[in-house]
């Protein structure tokens, strides 16, 4: 992440020098970007249909929710019950083995987009034969941290779908490398998100204008994060679901130099 932080911060500045947007340096041909959510898991499930409604009724092109063993099936046919239509993923953070194949095999009656990670963080050998044994799209997380990693899962038909996370494939070279394979192979790319305050946010819509990127992915509006964030203006979501990319040299959002002053508790000042 130190390294993306470094490398993305001159592909910036090499659009501000340039005179252009950000994601027209970086190959972008989309001028708005799809967005969905992540919910995790809530105390009970009708809090969990609370938050989906509120998402839904804010535009959010894609609901995600988190699953694990015993918050799984039943749940999702109590989603599937009150929205039948809406894209619905699930993200499983490894929380299955092939010993649960056949649980695995019945999500496959609920239509999902796709099962996000459902084994080990850094595999790609068993989800190659899960894949081959389910119906619903594995998507790959964890294990995506480099080209080479990608490379060998596809090879490997470990998954259909990539979530992509700028920061743990190490920045905008990678990323745009990863993405050029997946797309000469017509494997969608999403990207995911980490927490990110504006900064990292508004690299994440530049990255997500690249053509590969097909599916909404979880970058969505500060204030479903932050009260305030550190960029201005705020990322904002329309209500058709859509995050209109900045058509203004750079990345489009300003530092907001003196309340990230204001909020820091320590700092390291370096001097050549």
């Amino acid at each position: 992440m130190a390294r993306a932080s470094i490398e993305n911060a001159c592909w910036d500045l090499t659009a501000r020098v340039k005179n252009m947007p950000l994601y027209k340096l970086l190959g972008g041909t989309l001028d708005k970007i799809p967005c969905g959510v992540s919910i995790g898991i809530q105390d009970t499930p009708e809090q969990l249909l609370e938050k989906i409604k509120t998402e839904v009724d804010a535009g959010y092109r894609r609901i995600k929710i988190k699953i694990k063993p015993g918050w799984d099936y039943d749940i999702l046919r109590l989603i599937r019950q009150a929205y039948p239509d809406i894209p619905l993923s699930v993200d499983a953070n490894s929380a299955y083995t092939l010993a649960d194949i056949n649980l695995l095999k019945s999500f496959d009656e609920f239509n999902l987009l796709m099962i996000e990670q459902p084994l080990g963080y850094d595999d790609i050998v068993d989800h190659s034969h899960l894949q081959k044994q389910i119906s619903t799209a594995i998507c790959l997380d964890e294990p995506i941290t480099s080209f080479d990693k990608v490379r060998k899962a596809i090879e490997m038909k470990s998954g259909r779908i990539i979530n992509m996370k700028l920061g743990r494939v190490g920045g905008f070279n990678e990323a745009i490398r990863i993405h050029d394979y997946c797309y000469k192979h017509k494997i969608p790319v999403w990207c995911g998100g980490m927490l990110e305050a504006g900064i990292g946010r508004s690299h994440n819509i530049a990255m997500s204008t690249l053509p590969g990127f097909s599916l909404p992915g979880d970058v969505s509006a500060s204030k479903r994060y932050f009260k305030e964030d550190i960029i201005e203006p705020p990322v904002t979501v329309s209500r058709d679901g859509f995050i209109n990319v900045p058509q203004v040299t750079g990345t489009g959002y300003k530092p907001k130099e003196d309340y990230i002053e204001k909020i820091t508790v320590r700092k390291e000042v370096f001097s050549v």
